[in-house]
């Protein structure tokens, strides 16, 4: 009987091993998203002692499959322990999926963080090197691709470095949104009544952020563009998020609509798909849809009309 309970946790390791060996296969371009969610489900299902032994077994055994390429993979996997732990503890007290969300988001962020700060006290400096690697990258890339950067090499290498900030967020929210996504249906299949988080229509940012925007745009037109002080590599950092955050405010109004008129999602949808087939060229315009959203009671006016 205890084999037969024990049959679904061994055959997540299983998959949580092939995960880990497909990082050394062009499959990672896929795998390397979802490296979270056996690790979760094992965590949830389990008690302290019995994930921990389904764990250190899963990563000797790709230790023992993959000689000196294993402390690599391991060192993959004991990165993303720590926000598994912080949202399994919340998956375990039923916590909202916006807590969870929020909370491996931010832990993730404050890991890398904490890397960074280990690798320059140790004396290896990650930014430098990311300096050097993506240089080497962009010069090796074809005349043609070179010429529609409009800018040089060195140029945009250091655009990317300035952005540093905003790009280890995205990663964050990135991993935390999917892994979360996957994890919590999995889990729910498996009996855990795990709250999600908001419909998409619900979500609504606060008033603040419309003065945010308006203001970080207003420094962003002040300042010239060969300005390289700190605050145009905030704004840099900055307005690609207010953006993106306004974006999805402008989605959510578009499916409130949808909802509060009976109709189908046809209109949001075909949003998205214009959205995805031409951004970043509209990004400007819904997101000044979001920011109207946001700043004037527009749905209240929709929903007496409705």
């Amino acid at each position: 009987m205890g084999n037969r309970r024990s049959w679904p946790y061994i055959v997540w390791s299983i998959v949580y091993v092939l995960l880990l060996l497909s990082l050394l296969t062009p499959a990672l371009l896929l795998t390397m998203s979802f490296l979270m969610v056996p690790v979760l489900v094992l965590y949830v299902k389990l008690d302290t002692k019995r994930f921990a032994l389904f764990y250190v077994l899963s990563l000797a055994a790709v230790y023992a499959l993959t000689a000196w390429t294993g402390p690599m993979l391991v060192s993959i996997s004991l990165f993303f322990l720590p926000p598994v732990i912080v949202m399994g503890n919340l998956y375990k007290k039923k916590a909202p999926g916006k807590t969870a969300l929020t909370a491996g988001t931010v832990t993730l962020l404050a890991e890398t963080l904490l890397t960074l700060l280990i690798g320059y006290a140790l004396g290896f400096d990650p930014i430098s090197k990311f300096h050097s690697f993506m240089l080497e990258y962009v010069n090796a890339l074809p005349t043609a691709v070179m010429g529609m950067m409009q800018v040089t090499p060195e140029q945009y290498v250091s655009m990317l470095i300035q952005i540093i900030p905003l790009e280890l967020i995205l990663f964050a929210y990135y991993y935390a949104v999917v892994n979360h996504a996957v994890a919590r249906r999995i889990l729910n299949r498996m009996g855990e009544a795990l709250p999600g988080v908001k419909p998409l229509r619900e979500w609504r940012l606060p008033k603040t952020f419309v003065w945010l925007y308006i203001a970080a745009f207003l420094f962003d037109l002040v300042l010239p563009a060969s300005d390289r002080s700190m605050m145009s590599t905030l704004l840099m950092n900055l307005l690609p998020l207010l953006l993106l955050a306004f974006t999805l405010q402008a989605l959510s109004f578009l499916f409130f609509i949808a909802h509060e008129q009976h109709r189908t999602k046809a209109l949001p949808i075909v949003a998205i798909v214009i959205l995805v087939l031409m951004f970043p060229l509209l990004i400007f315009i819904y997101s000044l849809l979001g920011v109207l959203d946001a700043a004037m009671p527009i749905r209240e006016r929709f929903r007496k009309n409705g």
